[in-house]
Protein backbone atom coordinates (compact mmCIF):
# COMPACT_ATOMS: atom_id res chain seq x y z
CA UNK A 1 0.00 0.00 0.00
CA UNK A 2 0.85 3.66 -0.26
CA UNK A 3 -0.02 4.87 3.23
CA UNK A 4 -0.72 8.49 4.09
CA UNK A 5 0.74 9.02 7.56
CA UNK A 6 0.10 12.01 9.80
CA UNK A 7 2.36 12.64 12.78
CA UNK A 8 5.19 10.80 11.05
CA UNK A 9 7.94 12.68 12.89
CA UNK A 10 6.33 12.37 16.33
CA UNK A 11 7.22 9.82 18.99
CA UNK A 12 4.71 7.13 18.02
CA UNK A 13 4.80 8.18 14.38
CA UNK A 14 8.53 7.53 14.06
CA UNK A 15 7.98 3.91 15.10
CA UNK A 16 4.88 3.49 12.93
CA UNK A 17 6.91 4.76 9.96
CA UNK A 18 9.56 2.13 10.61
CA UNK A 19 6.94 -0.60 10.96
CA UNK A 20 5.28 0.39 7.69
CA UNK A 21 8.56 0.20 5.83
CA UNK A 22 9.28 -3.21 7.41
CA UNK A 23 5.97 -4.32 5.91
CA UNK A 24 7.13 -2.95 2.53
CA UNK A 25 4.54 -0.18 2.34
CA UNK A 26 5.41 3.11 0.71
CA UNK A 27 4.59 6.09 2.89
CA UNK A 28 3.46 9.63 2.21
CA UNK A 29 4.27 11.69 5.32
CA UNK A 30 2.30 14.83 6.13
CA UNK A 31 4.68 17.28 7.80
CA UNK A 32 4.20 20.85 8.92
CA UNK A 33 7.92 21.25 8.30
CA UNK A 34 8.81 19.21 5.20
CA UNK A 35 12.49 19.24 6.20
CA UNK A 36 11.79 17.66 9.61
CA UNK A 37 13.95 14.62 10.45
CA UNK A 38 12.33 11.21 9.98
CA UNK A 39 13.26 7.88 11.53
CA UNK A 40 13.42 6.38 8.04
CA UNK A 41 14.19 8.35 4.92
CA UNK A 42 14.48 6.38 1.69
CA UNK A 43 13.08 6.35 -1.83
CA UNK A 44 9.81 4.79 -0.61
CA UNK A 45 8.98 7.85 1.49
CA UNK A 46 7.39 11.03 0.17
CA UNK A 47 7.21 14.25 2.17
CA UNK A 48 4.13 16.45 1.87
CA UNK A 49 3.91 19.89 3.51
CA UNK A 50 0.62 20.40 5.30
CA UNK A 51 -1.24 20.78 8.56
CA UNK A 52 -4.31 18.88 9.77
CA UNK A 53 -5.79 22.15 11.03
CA UNK A 54 -5.59 23.65 7.53
CA UNK A 55 -7.94 21.76 5.19
CA UNK A 56 -6.67 23.65 2.14
CA UNK A 57 -3.20 22.21 2.70
CA UNK A 58 -4.69 18.72 2.40
CA UNK A 59 -6.28 19.27 -0.98
CA UNK A 60 -4.70 16.78 -3.37
CA UNK A 61 -2.19 15.65 -0.74
CA UNK A 62 -3.78 12.19 -0.44
CA UNK A 63 -4.12 11.53 -4.16
CA UNK A 64 -2.68 8.14 -5.08
CA UNK A 65 -2.73 6.85 -1.50
CA UNK A 66 -4.51 3.61 -0.53
CA UNK A 67 -4.85 4.09 3.22
CA UNK A 68 -4.53 6.62 6.02
CA UNK A 69 -2.98 6.21 9.46
CA UNK A 70 -3.88 9.28 11.47
CA UNK A 71 -1.75 9.83 14.58
CA UNK A 72 -1.69 13.58 15.21
CA UNK A 73 -2.49 14.50 18.81
CA UNK A 74 -1.39 16.72 21.68
CA UNK A 75 -1.24 16.27 25.45
CA UNK A 76 -0.97 19.96 26.39
CA UNK A 77 -3.03 22.87 25.09
CA UNK A 78 -1.69 26.30 24.13
CA UNK A 79 -4.89 28.27 23.55
CA UNK A 80 -3.05 31.54 22.87
CA UNK A 81 -1.43 29.86 19.87
CA UNK A 82 -4.62 28.18 18.71
CA UNK A 83 -3.45 24.76 19.94
CA UNK A 84 -6.45 23.17 21.62
CA UNK A 85 -7.75 19.64 21.98
CA UNK A 86 -10.86 20.52 19.98
CA UNK A 87 -8.90 22.04 17.10
CA UNK A 88 -6.22 19.35 16.86
CA UNK A 89 -8.07 16.18 17.81
CA UNK A 90 -11.60 16.79 16.59
CA UNK A 91 -11.39 19.32 13.79
CA UNK A 92 -8.02 17.99 12.61
CA UNK A 93 -9.46 14.50 12.34
CA UNK A 94 -12.49 15.83 10.49
CA UNK A 95 -10.23 17.51 7.93
CA UNK A 96 -8.16 14.36 7.35
CA UNK A 97 -11.28 12.17 7.07
CA UNK A 98 -12.85 14.53 4.55
CA UNK A 99 -9.63 14.66 2.52
CA UNK A 100 -9.44 10.85 2.57
CA UNK A 101 -13.03 10.53 1.33
CA UNK A 102 -12.37 13.09 -1.40
CA UNK A 103 -9.35 11.03 -2.52
CA UNK A 104 -11.40 7.83 -2.64
CA UNK A 105 -9.44 6.15 0.14
CA UNK A 106 -11.22 3.20 1.76
CA UNK A 107 -8.89 2.32 4.66
CA UNK A 108 -8.51 4.55 7.72
CA UNK A 109 -6.68 3.61 10.94
CA UNK A 110 -7.00 6.13 13.73
CA UNK A 111 -5.11 6.69 16.98
CA UNK A 112 -7.31 7.75 19.86
CA UNK A 113 -6.47 7.27 23.54
CA UNK A 114 -7.52 5.01 26.37
CA UNK A 115 -10.11 6.90 28.35
CA UNK A 116 -11.76 8.62 25.40
CA UNK A 117 -15.34 9.29 26.48
CA UNK A 118 -18.33 11.56 25.79
CA UNK A 119 -17.87 13.10 29.24
CA UNK A 120 -14.64 13.97 31.01
CA UNK A 121 -11.69 16.26 30.37
CA UNK A 122 -11.36 18.22 27.16
CA UNK A 123 -8.71 15.74 26.07
CA UNK A 124 -11.03 12.78 26.56
CA UNK A 125 -14.09 14.33 24.94
CA UNK A 126 -12.14 15.63 21.93
CA UNK A 127 -10.71 12.15 21.37
CA UNK A 128 -14.22 10.67 21.63
CA UNK A 129 -15.60 13.13 19.11
CA UNK A 130 -12.77 12.28 16.70
CA UNK A 131 -13.60 8.58 17.02
CA UNK A 132 -17.20 9.27 16.06
CA UNK A 133 -16.05 11.17 12.96
CA UNK A 134 -14.01 8.16 11.85
CA UNK A 135 -16.65 5.52 12.63
CA UNK A 136 -19.40 7.53 10.91
CA UNK A 137 -17.43 8.10 7.71
CA UNK A 138 -18.33 4.70 6.21
CA UNK A 139 -14.82 3.68 5.22
CA UNK A 140 -14.52 0.23 3.66
CA UNK A 141 -12.03 -0.71 6.36
CA UNK A 142 -11.40 1.25 9.56
CA UNK A 143 -10.34 0.70 13.12
CA UNK A 144 -9.49 2.78 16.14
CA UNK A 145 -6.58 2.26 18.52
CA UNK A 146 -6.76 3.47 22.12
CA UNK A 147 -3.26 3.20 23.60
CA UNK A 148 -2.64 3.52 27.30
CA UNK A 149 0.61 5.20 28.39
CA UNK A 150 3.17 4.57 25.62
CA UNK A 151 6.86 4.21 26.47
CA UNK A 152 10.07 3.75 24.50
CA UNK A 153 13.18 5.60 23.37
CA UNK A 154 11.90 8.90 21.93
CA UNK A 155 15.18 9.72 20.20
CA UNK A 156 16.68 13.20 20.03
CA UNK A 157 13.67 15.14 18.79
CA UNK A 158 10.74 13.78 20.81
CA UNK A 159 9.72 13.06 24.37
CA UNK A 160 7.47 10.43 25.90
CA UNK A 161 5.88 9.56 29.22
CA UNK A 162 8.90 8.17 31.08
CA UNK A 163 11.44 10.66 29.77
CA UNK A 164 9.12 13.54 30.59
CA UNK A 165 8.74 12.30 34.16
CA UNK A 166 12.54 12.12 34.49
CA UNK A 167 13.02 15.64 33.12
CA UNK A 168 10.14 17.40 34.87
CA UNK A 169 9.74 15.51 38.13
CA UNK A 170 12.26 12.85 39.11
CA UNK A 171 15.48 14.74 38.34
CA UNK A 172 14.59 18.15 39.83
CA UNK A 173 12.77 16.99 42.97
CA UNK A 174 14.70 15.32 45.84
CA UNK A 175 11.35 14.17 47.27
CA UNK A 176 8.71 13.17 44.71
CA UNK A 177 5.21 14.59 45.20
CA UNK A 178 2.53 11.91 44.82
CA UNK A 179 -1.12 12.82 44.49
CA UNK A 180 -3.18 10.97 47.09
CA UNK A 181 -2.08 7.44 47.90
CA UNK A 182 -0.48 6.85 44.48
CA UNK A 183 -2.26 3.52 44.10
CA UNK A 184 -4.12 4.43 40.91
CA UNK A 185 -2.97 2.11 38.14
CA UNK A 186 -1.43 2.59 34.71
CA UNK A 187 -0.81 0.02 32.00
CA UNK A 188 2.27 1.16 30.03
CA UNK A 189 2.67 -0.31 26.56
CA UNK A 190 5.86 -0.41 24.49
CA UNK A 191 5.80 1.82 21.43
CA UNK A 192 7.06 -1.05 19.25
CA UNK A 193 3.91 -3.08 20.00
CA UNK A 194 1.71 -0.08 19.25
CA UNK A 195 3.46 0.57 15.94
CA UNK A 196 3.26 -3.04 14.83
CA UNK A 197 -0.45 -3.10 15.62
CA UNK A 198 -1.02 -0.09 13.38
CA UNK A 199 0.90 -1.66 10.51
CA UNK A 200 -1.01 -4.94 10.76
CA UNK A 201 -4.37 -3.17 11.11
CA UNK A 202 -4.14 -1.99 7.51
CA UNK A 203 -4.86 -5.49 6.21
CA UNK A 204 -6.37 -7.38 9.17
CA UNK A 205 -9.99 -8.09 8.23
CA UNK A 206 -10.84 -8.91 11.84
CA UNK A 207 -9.85 -5.37 12.83
CA UNK A 208 -12.63 -3.79 10.74
CA UNK A 209 -15.00 -1.59 12.73
CA UNK A 210 -13.17 -2.42 15.94
CA UNK A 211 -11.91 -0.16 18.71
CA UNK A 212 -8.95 -1.64 20.55
CA UNK A 213 -7.63 -0.80 23.98
CA UNK A 214 -3.84 -1.08 23.61
CA UNK A 215 -2.08 -1.78 26.90
CA UNK A 216 0.96 -3.62 28.17
CA UNK A 217 1.07 -6.87 30.13
CA UNK A 218 1.24 -5.26 33.59
CA UNK A 219 -1.02 -2.95 35.56
CA UNK A 220 1.19 -0.94 37.91
CA UNK A 221 0.48 1.65 40.57
CA UNK A 222 1.78 5.17 40.02
CA UNK A 223 4.26 4.69 42.88
CA UNK A 224 5.58 1.54 41.20
CA UNK A 225 5.82 3.43 37.92
CA UNK A 226 7.92 6.17 39.53
CA UNK A 227 10.31 3.67 41.12
CA UNK A 228 10.81 1.69 37.93
CA UNK A 229 11.47 4.81 35.91
CA UNK A 230 13.97 6.05 38.50
CA UNK A 231 15.80 2.71 38.42
CA UNK A 232 15.77 2.69 34.63
CA UNK A 233 17.31 6.17 34.75
CA UNK A 234 20.11 4.59 36.82
CA UNK A 235 19.26 5.88 40.30
CA UNK A 236 17.76 4.55 43.51
CA UNK A 237 14.07 5.30 44.12
CA UNK A 238 13.44 8.62 45.83
CA UNK A 239 11.31 9.27 48.91
CA UNK A 240 7.72 10.30 48.29
CA UNK A 241 5.57 13.05 49.77
CA UNK A 242 1.86 12.28 49.50
CA UNK A 243 -0.23 15.35 48.72
CA UNK A 244 -3.95 15.21 49.59
CA UNK A 245 -6.01 15.04 46.41
CA UNK A 246 -8.09 18.11 47.26
CA UNK A 247 -4.98 20.23 47.75
CA UNK A 248 -3.31 18.79 44.67
CA UNK A 249 -6.39 19.49 42.55
CA UNK A 250 -6.47 23.09 43.77
CA UNK A 251 -2.82 23.61 42.87
CA UNK A 252 -3.07 21.95 39.47
CA UNK A 253 -6.17 23.94 38.52
CA UNK A 254 -4.52 27.25 39.46
CA UNK A 255 -0.73 27.21 39.15
CA UNK A 256 -0.88 24.24 36.79
CA UNK A 257 -2.90 26.20 34.25
CA UNK A 258 0.01 28.64 34.02
CA UNK A 259 2.40 25.86 33.02
CA UNK A 260 4.33 26.13 36.29
CA UNK A 261 3.83 22.50 37.28
CA UNK A 262 5.01 19.30 35.54
CA UNK A 263 1.39 18.29 34.98
CA UNK A 264 -1.64 19.97 33.43
CA UNK A 265 -5.21 19.84 34.83
CA UNK A 266 -6.22 17.37 32.10
CA UNK A 267 -3.24 15.12 32.79
CA UNK A 268 -3.97 15.26 36.53
CA UNK A 269 -7.58 14.16 36.06
CA UNK A 270 -6.57 11.28 33.80
CA UNK A 271 -3.72 10.21 36.09
CA UNK A 272 -5.73 9.91 39.29
CA UNK A 273 -8.52 8.24 37.33
CA UNK A 274 -6.15 5.44 36.30
CA UNK A 275 -5.34 4.31 32.79
CA UNK A 276 -5.93 0.59 32.36
CA UNK A 277 -8.23 -1.61 30.32
CA UNK A 278 -8.88 -4.94 28.63
CA UNK A 279 -6.12 -5.44 26.07
CA UNK A 280 -6.87 -9.08 25.19
CA UNK A 281 -8.75 -8.28 21.93
CA UNK A 282 -5.75 -6.31 20.64
CA UNK A 283 -3.36 -9.13 21.52
CA UNK A 284 -5.63 -11.75 19.94
CA UNK A 285 -6.09 -9.77 16.72
CA UNK A 286 -2.49 -8.71 16.11
CA UNK A 287 0.75 -10.67 16.25
CA UNK A 288 2.77 -8.38 18.52
CA UNK A 289 5.30 -8.92 21.27
CA UNK A 290 5.27 -6.79 24.40
CA UNK A 291 8.21 -5.40 26.33
CA UNK A 292 7.56 -5.27 30.07
CA UNK A 293 7.78 -1.94 31.85
CA UNK A 294 10.93 -2.77 33.81
CA UNK A 295 14.11 -0.84 34.66
CA UNK A 296 15.89 -2.91 32.03
CA UNK A 297 13.42 -1.85 29.32
CA UNK A 298 13.79 1.74 30.49
CA UNK A 299 17.56 1.96 30.16
CA UNK A 300 17.16 4.41 27.29
CA UNK A 301 16.51 6.97 30.05
CA UNK A 302 20.14 6.84 31.17
CA UNK A 303 21.15 9.07 28.30
CA UNK A 304 19.06 11.95 29.59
Amino acid sequence: MNVFLTGANGFVGSYVLQALRQHDHTVTCLLRDPSAPLAVDDDAITRIAGDVTDPESLQGALDGCDAVIHLVGIIDEQPRHGVTFERIHTEGTRHVVEAAKDAGIGTFIHMSANGAAPEGTGYQTSKWAAERIVSDAEFTHWCIMRPSIVFGDPGLHNIEFASRLVDDLIRPFPVLPVFGDGQYQLQPVAVQAVAEGFAQALTAESAHEQTFMVGGPDKLTYVEILDRITKGWGHDPKPKAHVPLALAKLGVNTVGKLGLLPISPAQFAMLIGGNTGHAAPFNETFDVSHRPFTPRSLRYLRGR
